[in-house]
């Protein structure tokens, strides 16, 4: 038995190291393409990029797990079937469902492991990476002169130059807008070449500009009166240097305690804290509308309230009750009610809005919580459905099993995404949108083991084709017997 469970251990980790590198690469390829304009040109350290990519691949494996584990127990039990050592097992005297039985530890491990990561691990990487993507995305992409384009990148300066060199160090008929002063064209510097370097300590720019001229205009900014002493200034210059501060284009880091109310970045504890709260303010904006609304609706109702709390009976209640207000004063109380009802109209339109910030707080928040036991689950059903699926297959490599594992992946995916996004709008709650899936393909898993164990050839087409045509001649005889009688 246990040189049967090595082989069935050593089998499923080889595959499962390979699907699990390739899945997270290609997960990872997805995600750099999609912040690929938030990353190229900013000048961003090596060591910064790295960082990111580290927290992406720790909030991948949420995909990442539950794809490789159904895909390497398919490829895992049909390279088994395939070579016929499943047959060979079985022909031991060991049951399929026995064989498995250290691949349920393990996976059984995988998802406790999971449901761990995902409660303390996470929220942590989900912090950091978060406030790290929110600086990089907010990062000034680096100092970049186009031909015949203004650049507006350094803070109050705009460049211009009609061409550069090849290396892009070297710039030719150049036009500054210096707006410092909060005019833009006050003070204007035109030069026919000028050299780009930085400093020693890289914190400015310095542009030697080349034969040029500076108009400024020494005008007040703000005055309103003419003034004949305003000075005009023009010089000519053969060489000068210009000095930019480039703070700009640094990268400043966020403090994380900004992102850590976000439902992504909570624990388990802290999820049921901040939805306790919600329900309380819920409860508590639900109760300041109804003990307003019943001041409005009790004049209509069968019943008033006494002075004593007791509420009393009105016998007859009139259909006209304009009836029985003098006809003098019938305009100003029907003034005095409309403009009442509006105010309660806007009152509670805001306090509806309120409500349903809250409400959809509360669902988040019930959706994260959920979210820490599904990852787990997920492993566990995937393997389940991946394991019994590849020794009724019995097809090993990389065809086939990543077919299969992909169109179940995928069946689980849509159904899990279409479920949460229903339990995020309410129509649903938040259990059955993140057990869904679940709930839908676990009852798919148990008909696989069983088929699994019994040898069935669920996937063999001849298999089919005689039952379809045993049906076909069913059919044939009893329309003959019925043509006999007729």
């Amino acid at each position: 038995m246990k040189k049967v469970y090595i082989l069935i251990l050593q089998a499923f980790i080889r595959p499962f190291i390979v699907t699990f590198c390739i899945v997270m690469f290609v997960l990872l390829m997805l995600f750099l393409f999609k912040y690929i304009d938030d990353l190229i040109g900013k000048g961003l350290e090596w060591h910064v990029i790295l960082e990111l990519i580290g927290y992406q691949c720790a909030v991948q494996l949420s995909m990442a797990l539950p794809l490789s584990m159904l895909l390497s127990s398919i490829m895992t039990f049909g390279n088994l079937g395939e070579s016929y050592e499943l047959v060979a097992i079985k022909a031991a005297g060991i049951s399929l469902r026995k064989a498995m039985t250290p691949l349920f530890v393990l996976v059984a491990l995988f998802a406790g492991s999971s449901f761990v990561f995902s409660d303390y691990t996470l929220p942590v990487v989900n912090l950091k990476m978060g406030a790290l993507l929110w600086d990089v995305t907010k990062k000034k992409a680096g100092f970049l002169i186009k031909p015949g384009i203004f650049n507006n990148s350094i803070p109050n300066y705009s460049i211009r130059a009609k061409n550069k060199s090849n290396d892009g160090t070297e710039l030719y008929d150049l036009t500054i807008y210096n707006q410092t002063n909060g005019s833009s064209g006050s003070n204007v510097l035109m030069a026919d070449t000028g050299y780009m370097y930085n400093s020693r300590d890289q914190s400015f720019l310095i542009l030697k500009l080349i034969n040029g001229v500076q108009y400024q205009d020494a005008r007040k900014q703000g005055a309103s009166n003419y003034d004949p002493r305003q000075q005009f200034t023009r010089f000519y210059f053969r060489e000068t240097e210009t000095k930019f501060d480039m703070s700009a284009f640094d990268m400043t880091r966020t403090d994380e305690n900004l992102f850590k109310g976000h439902h992504q970045m909570m624990n388990l504890r802290q999820l049921e804290l901040k939805s306790d709260t919600a329900q309380m303010q819920i409860d508590s904006v639900s109760k300041i509308n109804i003990a307003e609304l019943k001041n409005y609706i009790l004049f209509t109702s069968p019943y008033y309230n006494t002075k004593s709390g007791e509420k009393a009976k009105i016998d007859d209640v009139p259909d006209d009750i304009l009836s029985y207000i003098p006809a003098e004063s019938r305009r100003s109380v029907i003034s005095n009610a409309m403009s009442t009802m509006q105010n309660f109209k806007d009152a509670t339109f805001i306090r509806g809005a309120t409500y349903k910030e809250l409400v959809d707080k509360d669902i988040k928040y019930d959706v994260e919580w959920h979210r820490k036991f599904t990852l787990a689950v997920s492993c566990l059903l995937l393997f389940a459905i991946g394991a019994p699926l590849g020794a009724i297959v019995r097809k090993g490599g990389l065809g086939a099993p990543v077919v299969m594992s992909i169109i179940f992946f995928l069946i689980y995916h849509i159904i899990s995404t279409v479920a949460e996004k229903s339990a995020k709008d309410g129509v649903i709650t938040p259990f059955w949108g993140m057990w869904m899936a679940i709930i839908v393909l676990t009852p798919l898993a148990a008909f696989l083991t069983y088929k699994s164990t019994t040898d069935s050839a669920i996937f063999d087409a001849g298999q089919y084709k005689l039952k379809a045509q045993a049906i076909w001649n069913w059919v044939k005889n009893k329309i003959g017997v019925k043509k006999l009688k007729d």
